[in-house]
């Protein structure tokens, strides 16, 4: 272990901006990540092909992964959302889903995630006759690959899935019994995806009051477009464990000329309940949920206490990694090592797996491989060498 002084030790720990390798090295634990918004590019043409399926804007890698960031960059959630026809549209068969699966572990530990939980929609993968259980033992099979093949390769990653209905469908209680089904196998809880407005999560009341009953875990994507009546009803009438994005939460906050800051009842009551915010920045500012990464509400809520994780929500869409959201956050906002071990220690805490699985990752992994970037940045910064 590198020997240094403790006080350097400790200004290293709010050297900012942190290094992006130091970020890239760091373990990260990522609650928020759909698995057919992180396709690799080449795989998505490579899929097309065998498939058959032709409406591909581009069959050069680089031009689709440009193709993909610029129309997510629509300032609209809708719009945003009509780039997953085409990584829909070619996971269709149990090879591709387990295919993607993988990959999606592989390229989460080379980024240093040490756990995540991937979340997908079991009936948009239906279109070739599979059924919605063949389709998450598919991409059970996937994640297991994956897992077992960085394990080879020295890098631990635990993987959790949450299987997703659409809030614009009537599937929800089908899905939700699909989480109770294949809890012991890998899936570890629900979520409610897609267009917020016209579709709040009461509409899947059953989905939610069976989950309860069953003692199953559920976060609720609200408060992304949609404002503070979509984090309430998912909150107070549904039950939400977490609150996928909920970045609109600042609308009950005011925020006085003298810097003085008020809750209103529901800001107070999601920060005094600790629920957890799946915040993504990159993809709010794409969606039109913020206005720029300096100015994410993130910020805020980070001074203010609340339990505020970083997520990527869509890594293909939105040309991102978990160390690029944590190093444009460490510029942004000038957050250190320190802030960066608080935002993965929350999400940790807020997984969906036993308590003693993620306090033993917090304790062997996450904590020390903070301490070891600690000391090694410390060294950085007593010889010269900085940012480096």
């Amino acid at each position: 272990m590198i020997s240094t002084d403790p006080m350097a030790v400790a200004a290293a720990g709010q050297f900012a901006p942190v290094p992006e390798d130091i970020v890239r090295r760091a373990p990260k634990v990522l609650l928020h990540d759909h698995l057919d918004g992180g396709l690799r590019p080449q795989t998505v043409i490579d899929l097309a092909l065998e498939s058959g399926y032709q409406d591909l804007p581009s069959t050069d890698a680089s031009a689709l992964a440009r193709w993909f960031a610029d129309a997510a960059y629509s300032g609209s959630l809708e719009r945003y959302l009509e780039t997953f026809k085409h990584t829909v549209g070619v996971t269709q068969t149990a090879q591709a889903l387990q295919r993607v699966a993988r990959e999606c572990v592989e390229d989460l530990a080379a980024d240093g995630v040490v756990y995540a939980e991937l979340r997908y929609a079991p009936e948009l993968h239906v279109e070739r006759g599979l059924t919605e259980a063949q389709i998450v033992e598919a991409v059970l099979a996937g994640v297991d690959e994956g897992v077992v093949l960085m394990r080879e390769q020295g890098r631990q990653i635990r993987i959790g899935l949450l299987l997703t209905a659409m809030r614009t469908a009537t599937h929800a209680r089908n899905i939700a019994e699909l989480v109770v089904a294949y809890r012991d196998r890998g899936v570890v809880g629900f979520d409610i995806a897609g267009a917020e407005a016209g579709f709040p999560p009461t509409r899947h009341l059953d989905a939610f009051e069976y989950l309860r009953r069953e003692n199953a875990h559920f976060t609720i994507h609200a408060g992304e477009a949609f404002g503070l009546p979509s984090i309430w009803e998912a909150i107070q009438w549904c039950g939400a464990d977490r609150l996928g994005h909920g970045v609109r939460i600042v609308d009950d906050i005011q925020v006085d000329a003298d810097g003085r800051v008020t809750l209103g009842p529901l800001a107070s009551y999601v920060r005094d309940r600790r629920i957890p915010l799946e915040m993504c920045p990159s993809s709010n500012v794409q969606t039109g949920a913020a206005t720029s990464i300096a100015t994410h509400p993130i910020g805020l809520l980070r001074k203010l206490g609340f339990r505020v994780t970083v997520n990527t929500d869509n890594r293909l869409m939105s040309g991102t990694s978990m160390t690029r959201e944590m190093t444009l956050l460490s510029e942004a906002f000038g957050y250190g090592l320190d802030d960066l071990q608080w935002f993965t220690v929350n999400a940790m805490k807020s997984s969906f797996i036993p308590f003693d699985e993620r306090l033993g990752i917090i304790n062997t992994q996450i904590k020390p491989g903070f301490a070891s970037l600690r000391e090694e940045l410390a060294t950085r910064i007593a010889t010269g060498a900085g940012a480096g």
